[in-house]
C-alpha cells in the first residue's frame, strides 16, 4: 500500500492516508460542484490526522450524513467524514489535496449527487 500526505493550502490541516487510489468520484451535488473536489473513499482506519481537530471547521447540509471539513484560514476542504452504507466509518479524501498525485491520471467516475 501507498501512504499519501495531504492537507489544506496553508498547512493548518495535514494528514496521511494509506491505500491505493483505484478511482475518484466527481459528484455534481450543490457542494461538490462548487468545490471541485475529486473524492477517494477510504476506511477511517486508513486515515491519520496530523494536526489538531480544532484547526478545521465543519459544514453539513442536506441529509447531514457527511461532515465536510475545511480550513477557516485558507478555505480548502481536504476531507470529509461519514459512514459507509453498512455503518463503517469512512473518510472522503479530496484527491486534489494529496501531494504528488497526478489527478489527470486517475479514473474519474461521475456521480449524480444532485438528484439525491
Amino acid at each position: 500500500m501507498t501512504t499519501y500526505t495531504g492537507g489544506c493550502h496553508c498547512g493548518a490541516i495535514a494528514y496521511d492516508v494509506e491505500g491505493r487510489i483505484d478511482q475518484v468520484i466527481d459528484c455534481n451535488c450543490s457542494m461538490c460542484a462548487r468545490r471541485g473536489g475529486l473524492l477517494w473513499f477510504v476506511p477511517r482506519t486508513a486515515f491519520t490526522l496530523k494536526t489538531p481537530e480544532s484547526n478545521y471547521a465543519t459544514y453539513t447540509f442536506n441529509t447531514h450524513r457527511l461532515q465536510h471539513h475545511f480550513c477557516p484560514t485558507c478555505g480548502i476542504s481536504p476531507f470529509s467524514e461519514g459512514q459507509m452504507p453498512d455503518g463503517t466509518p469512512m473518510i472522503a479524501i479530496n484527491a486534489r489535496c494529496l501531494e504528488g498525485v497526478d489527478v489527470a491520471s486517475l479514473k474519474v467516475v461521475p456521480y449524480d449527487g444532485r438528484s439525491r
